[in-house]
C-alpha cells in the first residue's frame, strides 16, 4: 500500500498520465469519489496499463477479478467465481441456489469485504450480467442492504466490441425471461446505480492513421465495401514467409491452430523434446497460462507468452521468436527481429488469494499456487480468443469462419500495422459481426462522460457523504440498544447494579452524542453547501475539529469504561453467544469510531485519513479478538511436563494407534499426535472433557477414538 499523502500520489499520476486527459479523469473518478467507473477503449488505449498504475500507487482498499483464469493471471487478479465461491450456474436476482453453503465466508473473506473501497473487474465484457447481480446480491449481505453492491464502488474494465460473454444455449433460454442480454450493462443491480464512463482514446498500441481508421470501422460496424477493400489489399493466397519473418497464424478454433501447430512441428527433420511444467498448491488447470506438457523442436517458432521477469527483459507477452538451439536441459531462443539469441529460464505464474496482512493492516495478495515452466508455445496458429490482449508485429489472420461478436476486430487490433497482416481468405460482411444491443449501449454511454463541472459535484458528494458517515452515531446506538435487550432477557437479574449502568450510560449517550450529532450535522451541511473551496475553509475545518475533539472525549467518558466492564457469565449457551456477538460488534463500532474521529488533523477532514484510519481500526479490533480467542484455547489445555511419567502405558497406546494406522492405510501422526499420546500417558484422562484438555487432541479425534482410548487407559489404571 502506497503511504504518501493523495496529492502526492495524485501529482505523481498527474505527471504520468498529462498526455492523456481520459487517464487523468478516471484517476481522479477512483481516488475522489465513490461513483461508479465503466473505462473502456479501443484495443491498445492504455487500460491494462491503468489498472497497474492504480494497484501500485493507489491509497484505497482494492480486490481485482476477471471473468476467466487467463484474465485474472494477465490482471494480477482472481477469478469472480474463485474469488466469490460461486456455482456456474445462472443466478436469477431475487432466488437462492439450493446449497445452503453458498456464500457462508470464512472471517477472513468476510473481513475483506467489510472492508473493501472498489472492486476491480477487468474485461468486463466477458462478465454476464447475471453475474454482476449475484456480485451484489452478496455484497449486500455482508455490507449495506440498502446499497448496490453493499456501497463499494465499481470499476469496470474492457471494450465491448471485443469477446463476448460464453453463454450456454440452455443458459440464454433461461435468462432471456429475466435479462434484455447477457451483457453487463443489463445487470439489475447496476441499472439502479448512477455511474459514468470514461472512453480511452489515445491508442498506442498501432500508429498509422490509415489502419486505425480502418480497425474503428470494423469496431464500430460501419464498414463498407471500401473498407473492405482495403484490408482485402492484404489478402494474399498460398503465403509462405521469407526466412526470418516469423508471422503468427490466428485461427477462429482451436481445432484449426492445433493442426497448423502439428502440421508445421511435423515438417521439422529433429530430435523432439517435451517439458512437463511444475504445478504447486491450488492451481486450476482451467487457468494454466501455457502448456502442462510443451513439446518443442529446434527451428520451431514460438510465442513468449510473459513479460520476462529478468532485469534483461529480452521478451515480452505476445512476441514471436525460434529455437535456435535445444536439448533436454536446454532453450535457446531467439526473439523476431533480435539480433541476438538466449537461453530461455523458466518462469513463474502465481495463482493468487486475497488475505488481509496482518502487519500493514492491508488487502494483500497471498499466493495458493505457483505453475513454473517455459514462458513460450508453438506460435505458428493461435485462437483469436486466446490473442485477446496480446500485440503482434506480424501475423496471418484466417477470419473467414467468425462466428462471434468482435472476433473479427480482436484479430485485426493485434497487429501494430495494416502490412503486417496477411489475410488467408478475403473479409466479408459476414465475418464482421456486431451485436446491436452492444451497439446501442455504447452510444448511450457516451452521454455518461463526465465533464468538469460533473466531476467536481462528484468530488464534493463524496467528501460530504464521508464527513456525514463520521459523524453518523446511529449505528453505535443501535447496536448499544440490542445489546441491551439482549442484557436484560440473558442476565439482567444476574447483573442488575451493570444493567442499570448500561441504562444510565445509553441515557446520557443519546443526549450528550445522538441530539448533539444531529444539530452537528446541519451545521456543518449549511457551511459546507456555503462554500465552495471547502477543503480550505477555515470556519468550516475549525468546526469539524472541534466536533471531533468533543465527541472523541464523550465516547471515552460515556461508553469505553462501559464496554471494557461488560464481561457477564450465563447459563443459557445461545443467550452467551449471543451476548458475546453484541458486545464484540458495540466494541469493534467504539474503537473503529474513534479512531477515525482521531485521526482527523488539526487543519480538518481527509477522505484519505478517514478511509484508512477507518479499515485500520476494523482489522485491529478483528484481530485482537482472534488472539483472544486463541489464548483462551490454549489456556484450557493442560500442561504437560516433558517426561513420559507411565512408560508402559505410553507403549501401549502407541502399539494401538500404529495398528490403527496400518488398517487404514494413514500414517501414524494422522490417527493421534505423538504429543498427544504423550499427555494422555502423563495426565491418565478418564473422561472426555479430560482428553480435550490434552494438548494436539482435538474434538474430531476424540469423538472417534476417544471411547477406545479410555478404556486403554482404564486397563492400566491400577498401575497408576
Amino acid at each position: 500500500m502506497f503511504s504518501h499523502p493523495i496529492s502526492i500520489i495524485f501529482a505523481y499520476i498527474k505527471e504520468f498520465m498529462e498526455t492523456n486527459a481520459e487517464l487523468e479523469l478516471a484517476w481522479r473518478c477512483i481516488e475522489r469519489t465513490g461513483t461508479h467507473l465503466f473505462l473502456t477503449g479501443k484495443a491498445g488505449t492504455g487500460k491494462t496499463t491503468f489498472l497497474k498504475q492504480l494497484k501500485e500507487r493507489s491509497p484505497k482498499r482494492m480486490v481485482v477479478l476477471a471473468a476467466t483464469g487467463i484474465a485474472a493471471i494477465n490482471a494480477g487478479g482472481v477469478t469472480i467465481h474463485s474469488f466469490f465461491q460461486l456455482p456456474f450456474a445462472p443466478y436469477i436476482p431475487g432466488t437462492e441456489f439450493s446449497s445452503n453453503k453458498l456464500f457462508k465466508f470464512g472471517k477472513e473473506k468476510i473481513n475483506i469485504i467489510r472492508s473493501l473501497d472498489l472492486l476491480v473487474i477487468d474485461e468486463i465484457s466477458m462478465v454476464r450480467a447475471d453475474l454482476l447481480d449475484l456480485i451484489d446480491h452478496i455484497l449486500r449481505r455482508y455490507r449495506d442492504k440498502t446499497k448496490p453492491f453493499g456501497g463499494v464502488q465499481l470499476l469496470m474494465i474492457g471494450d465491448l466490441q471485443q469477446l463476448a460473454p460464453v453463454v450456454k444455449d440452455e443458459e440464454r433460454r433461461l435468462l432471456e425471461e429475466y435479462y434484455d442480454s447477457v451483457f453487463f450493462f443489463d445487470s439489475k443491480a447496476l441499472q439502479q446505480t448512477s455511474y459514468i464512463s470514461i472512453e480511452l482514446k489515445r491508442v498506442f498500441r498501432q500508429s498509422e492513421a490509415h489502419f486505425l481508421h480502418l480497425l474503428n470501422q470494423i469496431r464500430e460496424n460501419t464498414a463498407n465495401n471500401e473498407t473492405l477493400v482495403a484490408l482485402n489489399q492484404r489478402y494474399i493466397p498460398n503465403f509462405e514467409a521469407k526466412e526470418g519473418e516469423e508471422y503468427i497464424r490466428l485461427t477462429t478454433h482451436n481445432a484449426q491452430a492445433q493442426e497448423i501447430n502439428d502440421k508445421y512441428l511435423a515438417k521439422i527433420k529433429a530430435p523432439s523434446y517435451s517439458f512437463r511444467s511444475t504445478v504447486t498448491g491450488n492451481f486450476p488447470q482451467s487457468s494454466y497460462p501455457a502448456d502442462e506438457i510443451l513439446t518443442l523442436k529446434e527451428g520451431s517458432q514460438i510465442m513468449f507468452v510473459k513479460n520476462d521477469s529478468s532485469f534483461d527483459k529480452q521478451f515480452y507477452n505476445g512476441k514471436i521468436g525460434r529455437i535456435i538451439r535445444m536439448t533436454e536441459d536446454e532453450i535457446e531462443v531467439q526473439g523476431q527481429g533480435d539480433l541476438s539469441s538466449f537461453v530461455l529460464q523458466k518462469e513463474v505464474w502465481t495463482n493468487s488469494k486475497y488475505v488481509l496482512n496482518k502487519e500493514t493492516k492491508e488487502i494483500s495478495e497471498e499466493v495458493e499456487g505457483t505453475f513454473e515452466q517455459y514462458p513460450v508455445r508453438l506460435a505458428w496458429a493461435i485462437t483469436i480468443h486466446k490473442s485477446q490482449g496480446l500485440t503482434f508485429e506480424r501475423a496471418i489472420i484466417d477470419i473467414g469462419g467468425s462466428f462471434a461478436h468482435g472476433q473479427t476486430y480482436v484479430a485485426l487490433s493485434r497487429c501494430k500495422t495494416l502490412d503486417g497482416i496477411v489475410l488467408s481468405s478475403p473479409i466479408t460482411q459476414k465475418a464482421i459481426i456486431s451485436n446491436m444491443q452492444v451497439t446501442d449501449f455504447v452510444k448511450e454511454a457516451e452521454n455518461l462522460a463526465p465533464n468538469e463541472s460533473v466531476m467536481t459535484e462528484l468530488e464534493r458528494a463524496y467528501y460530504l457523504q464521508l464527513l456525514s458517515e463520521q459523524f453518523d452515531f446511529q449505528p453505535i446506538r443501535n447496536t448499544f440498544a440490542r445489546t441491551i435487550e439482549q442484557f436484560e432477557e440473558s442476565a439482567g437479574k444476574l447483573y442488575p447494579h451493570l444493567f442499570e449502568q448500561c441504562k444510565i450510560s445509553f441515557d446520557v449517550f443519546s443526549a450528550k452524542i445522538i441530539s448533539v450529532s444531529d444539530n452537528f450535522k446541519n451545521v456543518f451541511t449549511h457551511l459546507f453547501k456555503e462554500n465552495s473551496n471547502y477543503k480550505e475553509n477555515s470556519t468550516l475545518q475549525e468546526r469539524i475539529s472541534s466536533g471531533a475533539a468533543y465527541f472523541s472525549d464523550c465516547l471515552i467518558e460515556i461508553l469505553l469504561p462501559l464496554v471494557s466492564s461488560l464481561k457477564v457469565e450465563i447459563d443459557n449457551k445461545e443467550g452467551q453467544k449471543r451476548m458475546n456477538e453484541l458486545i464484540e460488534s458495540l466494541t469493534t463500532a467504539l474503537r473503529i469510531k474513534l479512531s477515525t474521529l482521531q485521526h482527523i488533523p488539526t487543519d480538518g477532514f481527509s477522505v484519505e485519513a478517514y478511509q484508512k484510519a477507518k479499515s485500520e481500526a476494523s482489522i485491529l479490533q478483528q484481530e485482537e479478538h482472534k488472539e483472544t480467542s486463541k489464548k483462551k484455547l490454549f489456556k484450557e489445555k493442560s500442561v504437560v511436563s516433558d517426561d513420559i511419567v507411565h512408560q508402559e502405558l505410553y507403549e501401549h497406546l502407541r502399539a494401538w494407534r500404529n495398528a490403527e494406522a496400518t488398517e487404514r492405510l494413514l500414517p501414524a501422526y494422522a490417527i493421534l499426535h505423538q504429543k498427544a499420546l504423550h499427555g494422555i500417558a502423563n495426565l491418565l484422562p478418564s473422561t472426555s472433557n479430560d482428553l480435550l484438555k490434552i494438548p494436539h487432541l482435538g474434538k474430531k479425534t476424540v469423538e472417534k477414538y476417544g471411547a477406545t482410548i479410555l478404556d486403554i487407559v482404564e486397563e492400566f489404571s491400577p498401575k497408576r
